[in-house]
């Protein structure tokens, strides 16, 4: 990025000047979620990210910020009747992903762990459930390395595929904001991919995605019994205050110009989450990925991808 033979302190604060331009850049109004997860990952497999060890950590917290603030600009009977209407559908099909990804990792002698990883990873919540899950089984680092690189991926993959299928497709904005909460791995990916498809999109997905995330929850409590593990499971406490923001705009109209300011600085927000997390990804994470664990996750993804968007279009599926 910088002449080799410039100073190694001149270096180290030029390339971090560089990637902090990048970051504000992300979330201008020139850019977009998409074009900012690109450039996240230009960053990331060039090596350029300068504090790898930090952008993760922030990325986590920006995320659950940034859907907090977009719950301020949703109606909360909205949220609640989509969250009604969703949550046997999405247990439905986190029972079956995670059913199929164990089935397919038996089949393709895939470790019981790294299965069980990319089996939660995609059906509820792409990283988010796989590290709430990695300490209840004891997975070997390497297990959930694997695991959250080859599902992050394919979740990155979804961002830019998700918008042109379904454009080509003619999917309704409902029938959109179902296909990427219910198909897409992570919260920022699914949201991101609906505010390239509308406004009732982004909407309709998050709340979706959110009762989807919910379901981490007792996922995690029944494998801890099952395997009778005493680790203390994580509670996903962002979606109370996401309801609880939603919550306010009903309940204080007068402070409608706020709620509105808070749901518009999520956007550029949710761009820049985008920007840190494909930074998080290095070239190392990515020559670890085996073949059959990356396989795995294809054929997972692609299952539930392919039945979740012929069931939306047959109208098994909706709202």
């Amino acid at each position: 990025m910088l002449r080799p033979g410039a100073p190694a302190g001149f270096r180290r604060y030029a390339t971090l000047a560089v990637f902090v331009l990048a970051l504000v850049l992300s979330g201008s109004p020139w850019s977009s979620p998409a074009i900012a997860l690109l450039l996240g990952l230009v960053f990331g497999l060039a090596n350029w990210n300068p504090r790898a060890d930090l952008t993760s950590k922030a990325s986590k917290w920006m995320l659950k910020i940034s859907v907090v603030a977009l719950g301020f600009g949703m109606n909360l009977h909205t949220v609640f009747e989509v969250g009604r209407a969703s949550l046997v559908f999405t247990g439905c099909g986190i029972l079956f992903g995670v059913l199929l990804g164990l089935g397919l990792g038996r089949a393709m002698n895939v470790s019981p762990n790294a299965a069980l990883l990319v089996g939660v990873g995609t059906a509820i919540c792409g990283g988010s459930a796989i590290a709430a899950v990695a300490p209840i089984i004891d997975a070997q680092e390497d297990e959930t390395a694997v695991s959250l690189s080859a599902v992050f991926l394919l979740n990155a993959l979804a961002l830019f595929l998700f918008p042109v299928i379904a454009a080509a497709l003619h999917l309704t904005q409902t029938q959109f904001g179902l296909w990427a909460a219910v198909a897409i791995h992570d919260t920022s990916s699914v949201v991101g991919a609906a505010m390239r498809y509308g406004a009732d999109a982004t909407a309709i997905a998050t709340a979706v995605k959110l009762v989807r995330a919910l379901w981490i929850l007792p996922v995690a409590v029944i494998t801890a019994i099952a395997l009778q593990a005493k680790r203390r499971v994580e509670i996903p406490w962002f979606i109370g205050l996401f309801v609880l923001a939603t919550w306010t705009r009903s309940a204080l109209p007068e402070g409608k110009p706020l709620w509105d300011g808070c749901a518009v600085v999520a956007r550029p927000m949710l761009s820049m989450t985008l920007f840190l997390i494909g930074a998080s990804l290095s070239r190392n994470a990515l020559r670890a990925i085996g073949w059959r664990v990356l396989v795995l996750a294809v054929a997972l993804w692609s299952v539930i991808t392919c039945v979740s968007l012929g069931l939306i279009r047959l109208a098994w599926i909706h709202l």
